[in-house]
């Protein structure tokens, strides 16, 4: 195999998913020359829109949150052929799963008096919510935080499941000041959720001129038209299929040495900004001292197995909602269930529904490895049995999808780790580490990070920093 070199490149980004293809965007964008090294042989990362038998279905994220400014800004720069798709107003709908039924979550103060979800002194004992004194632990966990304010039922049937399916987690384990800092924050600046939420109220009516609606979106025939119209922009700055990356600081430049299945490559570069997960850092970054190593090792992912079902011979009205959630204290196998057919157009043939479940997380760690017919078993039993599809309905789609570290867990390793970052990068001037592993998980984080990240880089550009 032949050795390749190439000239100095002013930025390079690993990893082509939302994040890497949002930076990259935005940087060739203001005139900065950029290049993508990703390993796989597509770009989009975890965003995966795939269609089959009249079904359009994510094997991904399923949708995002309208949560920063920075999000309606990139549909507005990417010009009118590319827009967010809002959900319907049925995704303001939530359900959850208690003795074999699934409930809505209480919208209004009637709906929180009526529902089974929460214990009667629970109910009585929110009114004094505002009246709580604030916490003072700064690690303190999600579970604490919310019995502590509101109750052990609205622990048990509104934050844990909520917890399940956006981190799949545990949360006696992840810490609200990392996992949901706004959530801590509605205690630390207001003393209390209740006031908080009223105060947020206001503001969210202020922030819609900032175009940050908390509204749902997706974008029309799914998720990839994103990453797929940012590629088609970006793909003679990107190379798929790399391996053997390596990075070592070379002078003022960083060296960066890879394979594809041409040639070894050499690439120098100003600046490096790594969207991997942590998980990988220490393959791609030898230099990293073994202390760095375990500490990166200590930051838990989530594995989830996701499996998109299609059903015909159901009427869609009986499924208008977002979808439901499963509290750990029902013991179920399935973490959730959402509907992506009730809350976008074209996602199922007419006379079909679309389901995506969800199983795994840490809370069943061990579904992971089970074998796709037994996965195949756990999903139609839980049409049956938790959505109530009769036998005779048609199951003409069934893919499963498997993440191995799906979501970093912000537990209290988080801390050491976004300080070590701080250090690092302080330390090795040029290099950048972004992605998941800190600002958040969602989409929305991932691509405000981007906006970020960029300007650090123009602003370091700009004063010779490196």
């Amino acid at each position: 195999m032949k050795t390749q070199s190439y000239i100095p490149q002013r930025v390079i980004i690993i990893g082509a998913g939302i994040t890497g293809l949002t930076l990259a965007y935005l940087l060739k964008t203001r005139g900065i020359p950029v290049l993508i090294l990703e390993k796989c042989n597509r770009a989009g990362g975890r965003i995966h829109t795939l269609r089959e038998n009249g079904f359009i279905f994510e094997a991904g994220p399923n949708s995002g949150i309208m949560a920063h400014p920075e999000v309606a800004q990139l549909f507005e720069s990417l010009g009118k052929e590319i827009r967010p798709e809002i959900a319907k107003s049925q995704a303001k709908k939530r359900l959850i799963w208690k003795k074999n039924a699934f409930y809505p979550l209480p919208a209004s103060l009637k709906e929180a008096i009526i529902t089974p979800l929460f214990t009667w002194s629970d109910k009585i004992r929110i009114l004094g919510e505002p009246f709580r004194k604030k916490g003072s632990n700064p690690n303190e966990s999600v579970a604490s935080i919310t019995s502590r304010r509101l109750g052990k039922s609205f622990l048990d049937y509104a934050v844990d499941p909520f917890i399940g399916g956006i981190y799949a987690g545990n949360p006696e384990k992840l810490i609200t000041r990392f996992a949901l800092p706004k959530l801590y924050a509605l205690e630390q600046t207001s003393g209390s959720f209740i006031r908080g939420a009223i105060s947020g109220i206001k503001k969210r009516r202020k922030m819609h001129s900032q175009k940050a609606t908390k509204e749902i979106f997706s974008v029309s025939g799914g998720l990839s038209t994103l990453t797929d119209r940012l590629y088609d922009i970006l793909k003679s700055d990107i190379v798929l299929e790399t391996a053997n990356l390596s990075i070592i600081q070379n002078g003022a430049l960083w060296k960066l040495d890879f394979c594809t299945a041409k040639a070894k490559h050499t690439l120098l570069a100003d600046s490096v900004v790594s969207t991997v997960g942590a998980h990988i850092l220490p393959d791609i970054l030898p230099f990293l001292k073994e202390n760095e190593k375990q500490l990166l090792q200590q930051l838990i992912y989530a594995p989830v197995i996701q499996v998109a079902i299609g059903i015909s011979g159901i009427h869609q009205c009986r499924y208008n909602a977002f979808g439901g959630l499963v509290p750990s204290v029902e013991k179920e196998k399935i973490l959730g269930i959402l509907y992506p057919s009730a809350c976008f157009d074209n996602r199922s043939p007419k006379g079909s529904c679309l389901f995506s479940f969800f199983l795994g997380g840490l809370r069943n760690p061990d579904i992971y490895d089970l074998p796709d017919r037994e996965i195949k078993e756990l999903a139609v039993k839980a049409c049956s049995e938790m959505l109530k599809i009769k036998a005779d309905a048609r199951i003409d789609l069934l893919r499963i999808f498997r993440y191995k570290n799906a979501i970093p867990q912000y537990t209290s390793i988080v801390g050491p780790v976004w300080e070590w970052i701080s250090t690092f990068e302080k330390q090795h001037q040029g290099l950048y580490l972004a992605g998941n592993i800190r600002n958040g998980i969602g989409l929305a984080d991932r691509i405000r990070q981007a906006y970020l990240i960029a300007d650090q880089i123009k602003n370091d550009n700009n004063t010779g920093a490196h």
